[in-house]
C-alpha cells in the first residue's frame, strides 16, 4: 500500500507519497486534499519531511531519501542527470541531453522534466532555458522561480550533513 503525507511548505501544501520504504511521489497540491484514512505516516516520510524542511530553511542542499520514480528507461535517465545538477546551479534542456549522452533530444528531456513524480527531490526546477528564461514547470513558473530564488539566497549557507 502506498502511502502519503502532507506537508505544509512556503510554496504552498506538498504530498509526498512512498510505497515500501522508498519515496515515489513529490506533488503540488492545487486542489482539495482528500486524506486517505488508511495511509499511515512512515518513518520514510517522517524523513523526506524533515528533509524538505530542512531545504526550504536553506539548511540542506542534498537529499538523501530513496527514490523510487515510476517512468521509461529514457525518463529515468534524465531524472539521474537531474539528481546530478548541484544546488543553487541550473542546466539548460540541450546541457541535460548532452549529460544524458541524447544530444539532440532537447524536447525529450522537456517531456521528462515534465513528468518527473518526484519533484523538488528530483531537481527538474534546475532547467531552464537556452536563454536562460525560465521555461516549462509542471508545478507553474512562480514555484520555479521561488525554488531557484531560495537556491540562491541559500547558496552559501552552512549545511546539514
Amino acid at each position: 500500500m502506498e502511502n502519503t503525507k502532507y506537508c505544509q511548505t512556503p510554496v504552498g501544501m506538498i504530498g509526498i507519497s512512498e510505497y515500501q520504504n522508498s519515496i515515489t511521489k513529490l506533488f503540488f497540491c492545487r486542489s482539495h486534499i482528500f486524506r486517505r484514512s488508511d495511509s499511515q505516516e512512515t518513518p520514510v516520510l517522517k524523513e523526506a519531511a524533515r528533509q524538505l524542511a530542512e531545504y526550504f530553511s536553506g539548511r540542506r542542499k542534498v537529499f538523501s531519501l530513496p527514490l523510487s520514480p515510476e517512468g521509461t528507461e529514457y525518463q529515468k535517465n534524465i531524472w539521474a542527470v537531474l539528481r546530478d545538477i548541484p544546488y543553487g546551479e541550473t542546466r539548460t534542456y540541450k546541457q541535460v541531453a548532452q549529460a544524458a549522452g541524447r544530444p539532440g533530444s532537447c524536447r525529450a528531456v522537456g517531456t521528462a522534466c515534465h513528468r518527473n513524480p518526484i519533484a523538488i527531490l528530483i531537481p527538474c526546477h534546475r532547467v531552464i532555458g537556452s536563454n536562460g528564461g525560465l521555461v516549462g514547470y509542471a508545478a507553474g513558473l512562480e514555484i520555479k522561480k521561488t525554488l531557484l530564488d531560495l537556491e540562491k539566497c541559500n547558496h552559501n549557507l552552512e549545511v546539514l550533513e
